[in-house]
């Protein structure tokens, strides 16, 4: 998903719904596709805590890590919706 999403930047509203649809299709499920869509901003926001918990700024690392965490949910919006079409038609395929 994050690949296609890469590639096709310059689709800017597209982009998420294609790379979500199709990465959905391939895992197999809505469940997984919301899974697969949401870890990067999981795995984003934790990586700043952490480093800013090296830097004896946990509070900051917090408060950095949970802003970026919600703006990358809000801007992939149609990644999510993507994916659970995606997910739906490969579930229903398989």
């Amino acid at each position: 998903m994050v690949f296609l999403s890469l590639a096709l930047f310059f689709v800017p509203l597209l982009n998420g719904l294609i790379a979500g649809a199709v990465g959905g299709y391939k895992v197999g499920g809505v469940g997984r596709a919301l899974v697969a869509a949401i870890l990067p901003a999981v795995v984003v926001g934790i990586g700043l805590w952490i480093a800013f918990a090296f830097l004896e700024a946990p509070v900051w690392g917090f408060l950095a890590g949970a802003a970026v965490g919600v703006i990358i949910l809000l801007a992939d919006l149609g990644l999510f919706i993507g994916a659970v079409v995606g997910g739906a038609l490969g579930s229903r395929n398989r």
